[in-house]
């Protein structure tokens, strides 16, 4: 006889972890199974373990930097293999903090892969379950372009597990995981080049911060291929050689193949359930995370609508409290903030310049910060405002800059409360910092479409 759930959550993690634990805590039967990992992406093979890696970057070129403040620190070899050590037991710690979180909550775990029998019943092994409402919070997984020896190069779920540190890297693509880790790889000592088929990274992002993180690469060694795209890939011994599409080549001892992500739903076996999914694999929902099965659920990367960690902890926080709690809250995507951890990092709420209406006024900032005026290092901050001409409501900011997620992540709440340009000019800025710049912006840079 199948176990009897009122809820039964597919993947354990950051959306199935807070959903399952937030439902039992509001009395509700769960039961959730999770196939790979507990915590999911983001805690295993994701923006933690990524940010680790930042941080051990970062670390070098302070090393580096410290000369100009008096501290002659002679930078050694990175040991890959103790960092590795030091931040997979991190990351087992994680996991072990997720498991607890369920069973204190007094959700039922389940190890293995849940596959649709029928609209109500999954099997997960050799057994079975029933339940009410089901929820699919399985995630994404990165995906590869295809072309002649495209399954030599690693994707993202491989580079926090690699033997050594690469001694060259060419990173293909040009959105935040290949940024991030072309900063990564070459923060600790390999050589780095980037392909891409844009004229800029971060194709989505505010265009002055595309720019600025051109340039960031570049000064950290990075060498931009913009424009062109991979059309085969050789392995010549422990060398690869990528050919591009301009007739170049180039060759390292990895290949990165950070192009995007795609829903996790193979084996699902959604048809059984009658679960509907687009082209691309996502699964689409109403703005109660229902798919067109009424008591069938989705949230998170499956969904491929905003895919950010934080969005998915907030998407199954809001239906567990919609199901069993009595709430009606539903999450907004509108004006929900982002970084990006390239070295230095930057940050975004609201509209870009590209979206912001004709006659948007503009102000931007660009300058060296504070602490490379003294360590020499070739660095640039930008920080940007976008108003509205009319409201005088802030309806962007964008910064590239060290500590732009943490600045951001302030702005976010004042952007979100409808704060003013006039809001900001009379805040009193904190001094010497570089946040003060976005309460001192008082000359307009441009108009939009002006």
């Amino acid at each position: 006889m199948a176990d009897e759930f009122d809820l039964f959550v597919i993947g354990g993690g950051s959306a199935g972890v807070r959903l399952a634990r937030i439902a039992a805590g509001h009395g509700a039967r769960v039961g959730v199974a999770e196939s790979r990992f507990w915590g999911g992406t983001c805690v295993n093979v994701g923006c933690v373990p990524k940010k680790f890696m930042v941080m051990a970057a970062e670390y070098g070129l302070a090393a580096d930097d410290a000369a100009g403040f008096g501290w002659p620190i002679e930078r050694g070899a990175h040991d890959w293999a103790r960092f590795i050590a030091a931040k997979d037991q991190e990351i087992a710690r994680l996991n072990r903090a997720y498991t607890g979180l369920l069973e204190r909550a007094g959700a039922q775990m389940f190890e293995g892969y849940a596959r649709f029998v029928d609209a109500h019943t999954l099997e997960i092994g050799e057994r079975r379950v029933r339940a009410a409402r089901i929820a699919i919070a399985t995630g994404g997984l990165p995906t590869r372009l295809e072309f002649p020896g495209s399954e030599l190069a690693i994707v993202s779920d491989d580079a926090f597990h690699l033997p050594g540190r690469p001694q060259s890297v060419v990173m293909v693509g040009s959105g935040y995981i290949a940024v991030e880790f072309a900063g990564i790889f070459a923060g600790l000592g390999a050589r780095v080049e980037q392909v891409y088929r844009q004229d800029l990274p971060l194709r989505g992002f505010d265009a002055d911060l595309r720019v600025g993180v051109a340039e960031a690469l570049a000064a950290n060694g990075v060498v931009l291929h913009p424009s062109v795209t991979p059309v085969r890939l050789e392995a010549h011994g422990a060398v690869k050689k990528l050919f591009l599409s301009d007739g170049t080549s180039l060759e390292a001892d990895c290949v990165f193949m950070a192009t995007g992500r795609a829903p996790h739903v193979a084996g699902l076996n959604l048809a059984a359930a009658g679960v509907v999914t687009a082209p691309s694999g996502a699964i689409p929902i109403n703005d109660q995370f229902q798919t067109n099965i009424e008591h069938i659920y989705a949230l998170g990367d499956v969904t491929d609508r905003l895919n950010l960690t934080p969005v998915a902890t907030a998407e199954g926080h809001a239906l567990a409290d919609r199901l069993f709690g009595g709430s009606e809250r539903i999450v907004s995507l509108v004006g929900v903030p982002s970084a990006v951890f390239a070295i230095p990092p930057l940050a975004s709420v609201g509209l870009s310049e590209a979206d912001a209406p004709v006659g948007t006024r503009v102000f931007v900032a660009r300058f060296t910060p504070m602490r490379h005026a003294l360590s020499g290092r070739e660095r640039r901050s930008v920080m940007k405002l976008l108003v509205d001409p009319v409201t005088d409501t802030v309806l962007g900011a964008h910064m590239l800059g060290e500590d732009a997620p943490e600045i951001i992540q302030g702005l976010a709440v004042a952007i979100t409360a409808g704060a003013t340009k006039a809001d900001f000019d009379r805040t009193i800025g904190i001094h010497p910092t570089v946040a003060e710049e976005f309460v001192t912006m008082r000359t307009q840079t441009r108009v939009v479409g002006g």
